[in-house]
Parts: C-alpha cells; structure tokens; sequence
C-alpha cells in the first residue's frame, strides 16, 4: 500500500480502445505508474477527476461527447490533476487552445515508451514539455506571435515583464526563436558567456529548470 501512494497515477482518455488498452499497457510497464483508469472521452475523464485522486490525465484531442481541450479546461479549474495532451494532431489551433486551457504538455503518439514516460514525470513534476514539433510551430509564428517580434515591453505580453531586464526579454525572444547561446551572442553583440549569465538569471528569476519552459512562458505566458 505505502508503494502504491508513491506511484503516479495516471488516467488514458481516448476513443480508440486500442489505443487506450495499449497504453495502459505500456504505462504498467514502468513501475512509477499506476493506471487508474481508462476512460473513452473527456467528459469520463472530467468525472474520474473529480471524483477520484488523479496526478495526470493523458488526453486525446478529438473525443466524442467532450474533446481534450475542453476536458482540459475543466480538469484544470475543477481538479488538481495535470493534462498532458497525446494525440496525433499536430494542428496549430489544438497546441494553442491546449495551452490556453492548461494543458501541461502537448505530445504526438508516435513516440517511444521512453520519451512519453519522461514526458508524464515532467509534468508531474509542475514542469511543461512540448514535441520539438509542436515548439517549432510556435518559434515559426502561429497566432501567438506577432505581439512578440521584439523585446521591448508593451502590453501584449502575457506575462509580468516587470521582473526582467530590456537585456532579459531580447534574449528571451531570441530563446523563443530557436536560437543557441552563440547565435543569441552574435546577434546581441555580447560574449557567450553574458548570455549565459542571463539565461541563468531567468532561470533564477522564473524557476524555471530550463531553456524549453523559458521558450514556452514567451510565447504563451504559461509555464508557472
């Protein structure tokens, strides 16, 4: 029993039993999880939240009765669970809403055991994890962006710039756009090293444990 309390429990809200079946499945494989259930659309999802103890609920995109946005805005607001959306959709419409409603991550199905297993202990943990996909998508401009071409603070920004020097946001925008420290360092004019100091400054500043949720907090404001 005092195993199990340590365990994450998960849930697998999906309308192909299948898939459902077979992430439970794999999920059992890894001894930190435990599946609590499986349910076939998000309004299931939704009430097993609410009813029961859940730490992440992984959700698909496009379910009858309610979808997993929807049912990631209510899980959010009414439960404690996290929402990691795993689907095939890589549409840029789903990443934003997912994100605006509260979604902890956005993943594709087609990838290893392994990286969804990090991917539901990184949210579990409070920290936000995207495709590389899904992240180039919003580095190349969906409709997040365009309140975000330059460092300068203004009120398009969803998020307090009060704690971050004009220095801190450039670089924060450029961490958004893609680019490394060197290529950030080339283009500011500055040493390696500056931007290093920087970066750790956000960090420090955001909590953050690295650059991809730096990236993710600029262009969507969640993250915290």
């Amino acid at each position: 029993m005092g195993v199990d309390l340590l365990k994450i429990k998960v849930i697998v809200a999906d309308d192909n039993s299948l898939i459902r079946e077979g992430m439970k499945i794999i999920l059992s494989t890894f001894e930190e999880f435990e599946v609590l259930a499986t349910v076939m659309d998000g309004q299931e999802a939704v009430k097993y939240c609410e009813q029961y103890t859940v730490d992440v609920a992984l959700l698909d995109v496009r379910m009858p009765n309610m979808n997993g946005l929807e049912a990631t805005k209510l899980i959010r607001e009414r439960t404690s669970a996290k929402c990691l959306i795993l689907t095939t959709f890589d549409d840029d419409t789903f990443i934003e809403d997912a994100l605006k409603y509260g979604a902890s991550g956005y993943l594709l199905k087609n990838n290893d055991p392994e990286k969804i297993r990090d991917a539901i202990r990184t949210v579990y943990n409070g920290h936000h994890v995207l495709q590389d996909t899904v992240l180039d998508k919003m580095r190349s401009g969906f409709s997040l962006s365009p309140r975000y071409e330059d460092g300068a603070k203004n009120a398009g920004y969803s998020f307090d710039t009060s704690p971050f020097t004009e220095r801190e946001l450039k670089i924060m925008a450029l961490i958004a756009k893609g680019l490394t420290n060197r290529e950030i360092a080339e283009k500011l004019f500055i040493s390696e090293g500056t931007v290093a100091n920087h970066v750790t400054s956000i960090l420090g500043k955001t909590g953050f444990a690295h650059r991809t949720q730096i990236a993710i907090y600029y262009l969507t404001g969640e993250g915290k």
